[in-house]
């Protein structure tokens, strides 16, 4: 039950870190990381939107290398 939920979590966390990483790419927005103080912090934080960045990339090629979807021009 409890390996679950942390699942769960998990995977919510990276959905929004995605999010993120769209935004940022279509808008120009994204969290004003440089604000955070602590340094350590700041680290983390950046890692966690390098997460999201990740997933997109992923997903995108996935999805260029299949018959279900294609490019409109």
């Amino acid at each position: 039950m409890m390996l679950g939920r942390i699942a769960h979590y998990t995977a919510d966390a990276v959905l929004l870190s995605a999010v993120l990483a769209g935004i940022r790419r279509n808008s120009g927005l994204e969290p004003a990381t440089g604000k955070i103080e602590n340094e350590e912090i700041r680290k983390y934080v950046n890692k966690y939107l390098d997460i999201g960045e990740w997933v997109i990339d992923s997903t995108v090629v996935f999805m260029s290398n299949s018959s279900y979807f294609e490019r409109k021009k």
